[in-house]
C-alpha cells in the first residue's frame, strides 16, 4: 500500500524534529531528497547531534507520512564515524553532514559541516603500490574466472563482482571515493563520466546478452597503466 505523505519532505522533517528532539543541539536532513534525486520510495536521512546522548545510533520508522532514518549522535561520536568512513573510502556521514540542510540552526552544526566538508574534499587515503598489486592479482583472477566460465548462473555473479572490484581500483588509483550499490555508479559519474558511460555500457550488454568481450577489454584497459593482469610472482602473507 502505497504511503500517503502528508506534507513535504523539509516540513515533514521539522515536525520530526519539533517532535523528536526538540531540545537538541542540532539537526540535519540529508539524502537523495536534498540532492533532488528523490524516487517513490526514497526516505529521510535525518542527522541529529544531542550534547547529552551517551551512545550514537540509527533507527527506522515512519511519521508524517514518510519513511525516516534517523542518525543520532553526541558532540564527539560522530568523529568515529567519520574516520570509519573515510578508512573505507565510503564517506556516508561526512557526505550526508556536508550536503544536509540545517533544520536546527546551531554554531556546532556550522563546525561540524566544515569538518565534513574538508574531508570530502582531502579524499581518501592514496593506496599504496603493494596494494596496488593486490588489487590487481584479485582483478585478474576474477576476470580469468569470468572469461572461463560456461555457465551463465555463475557468470552473472563473478561479473558482478567484477563490476566491484573494477571501479574501485579506477577510483582509489585516482584518489577518489568510492561507491556502494547505486553508489558504486555515482562515484564514478562524479569522477568520470566517459568512463562511467563505458562502464555501464559493458555491463550492461553483458546482462542483456552475454557478451564478455567489452568487459574484458574494459577491465584490460584499466589494469594496463599498472602493468596489466598480475599473476606470475603473486604473494601474499610469505
Amino acid at each position: 500500500m502505497k504511503q500517503i505523505r502528508e506534507v513535504n519532505a523539509t516540513e515533514a522533517a521539522q515536525l520530526f524534529i519539533a517532535k523528536y528532539f526538540p531540545h537538541c543541539e542540532g539537526a540535519l536532513l540529508a539524502g537523495s531528497v536534498v540532492r533532488g534525486e528523490a524516487t517513490a520510495t526514497s526516505d529521510l536521512d535525518i542527522v541529529v547531534f544531542e550534547k547529552n546522548q551517551m551512545t550514537s545510533y540509527r533507527e527506522s520508522l515512519h511519521e508524517f507520512g514518510w519513511p525516516i532514518e534517523v542518525f543520532v549522535h553526541n558532540l564527539t561520536s560522530y568523529k568515529q564515524y567519520f574516520e570509519q568512513d573515510c578508512q573505507r573510502a565510503r564517506p556516508s556521514m561526512p557526505r550526508m553532514v556536508s550536503e544536509g540542510i540545517v533544520l536546527k540552526e546551531s554554531v556546532i552544526i556550522d563546525a561540524i559541516k566544515e569538518e565534513a566538508t574538508q574531508l570530502l574534499e582531502k579524499g581518501p587515503e592514496e593506496w599504496s603500490e603493494q596494494t596496488i598489486k593486490i588489487k590487481r592479482y584479485f582483478i585478474s583472477d576474477v576476470l580469468d574466472d569470468l572469461i572461463g566460465c560456461s555457465k551463465r548462473a555463475e557468470e552473472i555473479f563473478i561479473a558482478n563482482a567484477l563490476a566491484e572490484l573494477v571501479s574501485e581500483f579506477v577510483l582509489r588509483t585516482n584518489c577518489q571515493w568510492i561507491g556502494h550499490s547505486k553508489w558504486l555508479v555515482r562515484s564514478l559519474m562524479q569522477y568520470d563520466e566517459t568512463f562511467a558511460h563505458q562502464f555501464t555500457k559493458a555491463f550492461d550488454i553483458f546482462y542483456k546478452t552475454g557478451d564478455k568481450e567489452h568487459i574484458v577489454k574494459l577491465a584490460n584497459k584499466v589494469l594496463e597503466p599498472y602493468g596489466g593482469k598480475y599473476f606470475e610472482g603473486f604473494s601474499l602473507g610469505k
